[in-house]
């Protein structure tokens, strides 16, 4: 247990601290807003699809969620899920969310080239998160030939799931700005309900900046962890 508590115990605390401000920020500047109706009256799935509409997007299907702040677009089943908080809210965060999503369907439609790259990673990058940290331990604890290779590609392989929380960075700062940007356009929102809709997505992409930044902290105490073991 000494080696874990010894080597860069602190950066765990950091970045559990930084996680959890990001989540609280989400969840107030949600709130906040989530008070705030919309001038034109539509809630985020007809917002959705208004916008899916201009956008000539017509194989992407609008479904409902539970939970909230779940939303999300699935690129392989080309479906736009809207949560309890989204989906039939007319508040200014609740279409906000769902332009946000759109803005992920649209940059499917068009052939993002970062988020074709993040498609293309997240399988192993999840299979990585999942198995790396059983191979790690076993490379740590287990005195054999073998645990240094073991160690390794554990290692190397939640290293993968480091790069996607990297990778995803700019595909969600690119759907908020598509976002912000049809909202403006197609007059659904006026500048003052922008400003709130833009606290909104900040707020949310802040928490992908905390899950980098843990994420690489992370990484940081296990090579701090694989090199006191060496």
């Amino acid at each position: 247990m000494g080696l874990f508590y010894g080597s860069g115990y602190g950066i765990l605390i950091i970045g559990m601290i930084i996680s959890m401000l990001a989540s609280s920020k989400l969840r107030s500047t949600y709130a906040k807003y989530g008070r705030v109706l919309a001038k034109s009256g539509l809630t985020g799935r007809t917002a959705a699809m208004q916008i899916l509409q201009n956008a000539g997007i017509g194989s992407v299907r609008i479904e409902h969620i539970s939970g909230n702040l779940t939303d999300n677009y699935s690129p392989m089943q080309q479906v736009l899920h809207l949560s309890d908080t989204t989906d039939q809210s007319n508040s200014i965060a609740a279409i906000g969310v769902a332009a946000h999503e759109c803005g992920h369907a649209m940059q499917h439609a068009e052939g993002y080239i970062p988020l074709k790259f993040v498609n293309t990673l997240a399988p192993a990058a999840r299979i990585g998160s999942m198995i790396s940290w059983p191979l790690i331990l076993i490379g740590l604890f287990i005195r054999s030939n073998s645990s240094q290779l073991f160690l390794n590609l554990g290692i190397g392989l939640f290293s993968l799931a480091v790069l996607l929380t990297i990778a995803l960075l700019p595909v969600e700062f690119n759907a908020s700005n598509r976002a912000v940007k049809v909202l403006a356009s197609s007059g659904m929102m006026d500048q003052e309900e922008l400003y709130g809709v833009r606290q909104v997505l900040t707020a949310a992409a802040m928490t992908y900046v905390a899950s980098a930044a843990v994420a690489i902290m992370q990484l940081l105490r296990i090579f701090m962890i694989a090199g006191r073991r060496r």
